[in-house]
């Protein structure tokens, strides 16, 4: 649906323009259904619509300057600022400069997926880590929680956490795209209808930019923001069935490599690992989605396997998406501690000090080296 600005038609719930022809984006509803209600004026997008009739939200994106936009107003605002992260793409799904258009609210880290973390790795650990990390950032947390939106855990500790700050004040959730931020909104909905004083039984979008507003009990409002596009995000290059692939569902199983020197692992064809010199026989613990296969060759024919096998035996990505697919970037690092080596989005590789090593991602992912988590 491709109108000049004098024909706009805006959803009557949250305001974003009507199209039909992205369902990521603000504003979609399937053009069938608006021919239906052409007429009636009843033209509510899909997000509105689900929202209405099921009390369900539903994640779409949105562009830099629109986000800095709502970011200008959250930060003109006197609010709690909820900023729900993905714990395995903490850089993928980290917004930059956002400790400059909060001002003076408050922040709540929430690190979704946690469920996806091998038991060994304990919550503690994590949440200094995820605070550590933030601190670099420029972000000071007044807490940092760990939540599976998923699996409904900790869900009520993340409300308490809201209903003890907020005092009184509007709540602004902010996140990436595919970090979970919906899917814990609507668990939080799910629940809160369930539990007295909190929120109240009735939703109704906000006015601008596709934000959604839900009313609480004492006249503020919980506001489920869209996503922000992310472009270093590794979802951006995939189709949505190889992105199953790459995306853990379950508890992470570590894979234990001996490599020698001069030795690849590829992960799929998303990614890969050289270990380039060091000792014989050195373990490398893989933390990556279960269902990502892992295929091992010498560093030599590496770069010629690839060429010829991405989108075959080395999928995903699949064959039909390899045009599009970025090239691999290298980038190599010395490791003198215990170490994980990261693919934004995708895990990493726990390395052994005494070794050189290189990783590789699409370009414009990052891969990053960071003290060992586990």
């Amino acid at each position: 649906m491709n109108q000049s600005s004098n024909e706009e038609l805006r959803c009557i719930g949250c305001g974003a323009v009507l199209q039909t022809e992205n369902k990521t984006l603000s504003g979609y509803l399937p053009a069938s259904v608006l021919e239906k209600n052409l007429e009636s004026g009843e033209l509510y997008c899909q997000r509105c619509f689900r929202l209405r009739h099921y009390n369900e939200v539903q994640d779409v994106e949105l562009t830099g300057d629109d986000f800095r936009q709502m970011l200008n107003e959250i930060g003109e605002t006197n609010a709690l600022v909820v900023n729900v992260i993905d714990i395995f793409d903490f850089n993928g799904s980290l917004i930059p400069g956002l400790h400059r258009f909060v001002g003076n609210n408050p922040i709540v880290l929430v690190g979704n997926k946690v469920d996806l973390l091998p038991k060994s790795l304990k919550n503690n650990r994590m949440i200094h880590w995820l605070r550590q990390r933030a601190h670099e950032a420029g972000l000071r947390p007044e807490e940092v929680l760990l939540t599976s939106a998923v699996k409904k855990h900790a869900v009520q500790e993340v409300m308490d956490t809201i209903e003890k700050l907020r005092n009184g004040r509007d709540v602004y959730v902010v996140g990436a795209t595919n970090v979970g931020k919906s899917t814990l909104i609507n668990q939080i909905i799910n629940q809160a209808t369930k539990v007295e004083n909190l929120i109240t039984t009735s939703y109704f979008p906000g006015t601008t930019l596709g934000k959604i507003e839900i009313p609480l009990d004492d006249g503020s409002k919980l506001v489920d923001t869209p996503g922000i596009i992310q472009p270093q995000q590794m979802a951006h290059f995939l189709t949505a069935k190889d992105l199953k692939t790459i995306t853990p569902r379950k508890e992470i199983k570590p894979k234990v490599y001996q490599l020698n020197p001069e030795q690849t692992l590829f992960f799929g064809g998303v990614a890969r690992f050289d270990y380039l010199q060091g000792e014989s026989k050195k373990p490398f613990v893989c933390y990556i989605s279960n269902e990502l296969p892992i295929h091992r060759t010498k560093e030599s024919k590496a770069d010629e396997l690839y060429e010829k096998q991405k989108g075959h035996l080395l999928s995903p990505p699949g064959e039909n998406a390899i045009d599009n697919f970025p090239p691999l970037k290298k980038y190599e690092f010395k490791i003198t501690e215990k170490t994980d080596i990261v693919f934004s989005g995708l895990g990493w590789v726990t390395v052994e000090p005494g070794v050189t090593v290189a990783g590789w991602a699409p370009e414009g992912v990052d891969v990053l080296a960071r003290k060992a988590l586990i």
